[in-house]
């Protein structure tokens, strides 16, 4: 699934490309992924003509600003993802919504599993009231209001193992699995450690290995280990770069031991025991 450096990668890519350029139609080729408004002919009517202003991203959400003060709300899920192309190219399979762009260009959503969503939300509404995922969400990593103190405060009496701490999306908004494990390395911090038992100056390292973890990956365009790429069909690069992340078996790039994988919470967890503590 792609996470914050994904989707900020693709919201750079939508900024870019798209930015002052006026929404001339639009098709949908699967309903569902149209989560609001409900009906289908209204979501194209309403979006016809209303040129995009802006685009920006909370947590895993993507929210596109229009120029009547409505927005597009988005979340790629597990395989969403965005292509830059002509009208006239053949329409890619898993294809399920088309935005028909000005100056005779196409934005297509292509989404294989299906569990990407798309929402219109009016002007003079809460986005929040219509996208309540966003309600749900914690502080985002990369902001000012990520500090030390509110990562102690959060893992203060919580027994939670740390790997399943960092992926509640409502304490951290955007980090998932790869950058947990990333993060975690860095700090040299086993997974299954609980929450409550980090010492402050691990709470310190935590914070900032998160921080340029995700940084670090952003400046790379991301992470691909199968579906996802950037809106112009650009793979990211961080894969290869990865410590710890889809390395099973490999040797630590720290201390040469074999990275060891374990399932917590249904995920693939990587870790290197002796850098980890």
């Amino acid at each position: 699934m792609p996470e914050l450096p994904e989707v900020e990668t693709v919201r750079r890519g939508l900024e870019q490309i798209t930015t002052g350029k006026t929404i001339t139609g639009a098709e949908i080729l699967l309903s569902k992924t149209l989560a609001a408004p409900e009906d289908p002919d209204y979501f194209l009517g309403a979006i016809k003509g209303l040129r995009i202003e802006a685009w920006q991203r909370y947590g895993k959400y993507l929210l596109g600003q229009l120029s009547d003060g409505s927005h597009l709300g988005i979340h790629l899920r597990m395989t969403g993802k965005f292509l830059w192309t002509s009208p006239t190219e053949p329409v890619q399979k898993h294809t399920r919504l088309r935005f028909f762009i000005d100056g005779d260009r196409e934005l297509r959503f292509v989404d294989m599993r299906t569990f990407g969503q798309i929402w219109w939300v009016p002007a003079g509404t809460k986005v929040e009231t219509v996208i309540t995922g966003l309600t749900r969400l914690g502080v985002e990593p990369l902001s000012k209001d990520f500090t030390v103190n509110y990562l102690r405060d959060k893992c203060k009496n919580r027994q939670r193992p740390m790997k399943t701490f960092l992926l509640d999306q409502a304490i951290i908004a955007g980090l998932g699995n790869i950058y947990a494990d990333e993060s975690l390395f860095k700090s040299g911090i086993l997974p299954t450690r609980a929450a409550s038992s980090l010492k402050p100056k691990e709470l310190k390292k935590l914070h900032a290995a998160i921080i340029e973890v995700l940084e670090t990956s952003i400046s790379q365009g991301g992470t691909t280990f199968s579906d996802f790429v950037s809106t112009t069909g650009t793979n990211g690069n961080y894969g290869g770069m990865a410590l710890t992340y889809g390395r099973t078996g490999e040797p630590c790039r720290v201390c040469g031991s074999p990275i060891e994988r374990i399932k917590m919470a249904g995920r693939s967890t990587h870790f290197c025991s002796v850098c980890q503590k």
